[in-house]
């Protein structure tokens, strides 16, 4: 489930909020960084932290369990944007996707994107 969203590293795009299936995170009314605020709706899919550009978020692997997590712990062990890295994306699109936009979000009244 999603236990951090770092306050020092997000840019502030709402990438991650346009991302969630579950409606988790909320856009900051003031431009600040997206609240995690219905953390009981997480299913630990890692599409926030996927399509974080700034490897600014952490989803804990336990779906049902919270976890106490310290920010300079998970820096030290590379853990933020570890998900986005194993799956070989770069930004917010996966390596060798310059050509497919498949990966990319629809717009935001569901209409896919087009080329």
């Amino acid at each position: 489930m999603i236990e951090l969203v770092s306050a020092d590293r997000c840019i502030r795009c709402d990438a991650c909020v346009d991302a969630c299936p579950d409606d988790v995170l909320d856009r900051s009314p003031s431009g600040g960084v997206p609240a995690i605020a219905r953390i009981e709706d997480c299913q630990s899919c890692f599409l926030c932290e996927l399509y974080c550009p700034a490897d600014a978020i952490y989803v804990s692997p336990f779906k049902d369990a919270r976890e106490s997590v310290d920010e300079a712990a998970l820096v030290a062990r590379g853990l933020l944007g570890s998900y986005r890295r194993a799956l070989g994306w770069k930004g917010i699109k996966a390596s060798g996707a310059d050509s497919d936009l498949s990966h990319r979000l629809p717009e935001a009244d569901g209409t896919p994107w087009e080329r």
